[in-house]
């Protein structure tokens, strides 16, 4: 999603977004499988923690409950576009039996904030959402949008990071030449968590923006996600559906570690990413189950231990210690064994002979 300057706002056009399907696949889609999300649901799923979505609205969906709903716009709740209902379910669907799609944090609040009705919106309209989005008080924004550097919009996002809050934002994508070389805003920001796209294969997509300095990547092509209709759309594309999956992480790290501040959320996000190389890629796929296990070595003193403690020490009378050598116990053994060993020797030979000296006549002596 992307959002340019406009003079004055157009009157709402009819809402009417794509069409999505209520069939899924019996499979898991590969970007669950990929994150092992529910193997972290052990540790957290989320609860505690809001995430605000600054996006095209949000449909009413099964799965995506919306806790409030704030509208730049003044044009009403609905998702004219898709997009905000998608990213939110990616961030906190809830899991259903049998329905094979689940949100990575489904215990977080959503906060939806709609600043466009159409794939590209206002710049001051996205200012004054992230704004509403930071007096939500939120730990975590989600920013699926690509737009031009901005000193307000600048603002607007430090703003944020001062409040404690993790804002990860869309790496963009290279849609045509001029774009290929440019960097997205709010995600080049100091201090943004830039999100990049992979592919199953862990690999960079090729049109996810390498100019823009991303921190990690998340799954961004053949997506599939919650749509308006009650429905769902598969083969989604794009960085703009990458991000929720590390906002939906960011949320999980948050949940069980409330103490961490936004710059070591971040920090952590990154540190434990599925490492990979090359140009916009970042420090890997995220990986929210090493995000929210993982000790890292430079977190010290105050900073809490992440992994599950390993089992206590025994106590050190729980197992009986060795007795000290007994070397006149030895000495004793091992002369009444030489003894038993030399009367066997004995008898074995008496055995042997005395039956030989008859068969040849002797007899015991006897006295004259």
């Amino acid at each position: 999603m992307s959002v340019v300057a406009a003079p004055a706002q157009a009157a709402p056009e009819d809402c009417n977004p794509k069409k999505g399907t209520l069939k899924l696949p019996a499979s898991e889609p590969w970007a669950q499988k990929r994150l092992d999300i529910k193997n972290a649901w052990r540790l957290t799923r989320g609860a505690g923690v809001t995430v605000a979505v600054v996006d095209s609205g949000a449909d009413y969906h099964p799965q995506v409950q919306i806790s409030k709903i704030i509208d730049e716009t003044h044009t009403g709740h609905r998702d004219c576009v898709g997009h905000g209902t998608a990213v939110s379910g990616i961030i906190g669907a809830r899991y259903v039996a049998g329905v094979p799609f689940h949100g990575v944090a489904p215990d977080a609040k959503i906060v939806m904030v709609k600043q466009s009705n159409k794939t590209e919106g206002d710049i001051t309209k996205l200012i004054s959402a992230i704004d509403d989005a930071v007096a939500a008080k939120p730990e975590v924004i989600n920013v699926s949008v690509r737009a031009s550097d901005h000193p307000q919009l600048r603002a607007a996002i430090q703003r944020a990071l001062d409040q404690d809050i993790v804002v990860v934002a869309a790496a963009g994508n290279v849609t045509g030449p001029d774009d290929q070389d440019v960097p997205a805003y709010p995600a080049a920001y100091e201090g943004v968590l830039a999100v990049g796209s992979a592919t199953p294969d862990g690999r960079r997509a090729d049109s996810s923006n390498a100019a823009t300095p991303v921190g990690v990547l998340g799954p961004g092509t053949d997506i599939t996600a919650p749509w308006p209709g009650r429905s769902y759309m598969r083969g989604l594309q794009g960085t703009s559906f990458a991000a929720p999956y590390v906002a939906g992480t960011a949320a999980l790290v948050r949940a069980r570690f409330p103490q961490l501040t936004q710059e070591q959320v971040r920090r952590r996000i990154i540190a434990t990413a599925d490492g990979t190389a090359g140009a916009g890629t970042g420090a890997g796929m995220v990986n929210p189950l090493l995000a929210i296990t993982a000790v890292l070595p430079y977190e010290r003193g105050d900073a809490p231990v992440v992994a599950e403690p390993l089992p206590s020490a025994l106590p050190a009378d729980a197992i009986a210690k060795v007795p000290p050598r007994d070397e006149t116990a030895i000495g004793i053994a091992m002369a009444v064994g030489a003894g038993v060993l030399v009367a066997i020797m004995v008898a074995g030979g008496l055995a042997l002979l005395i039956p030989l000296g008859r068969r040849r006549g002797w007899r015991p002596g006897r006295a004259s």
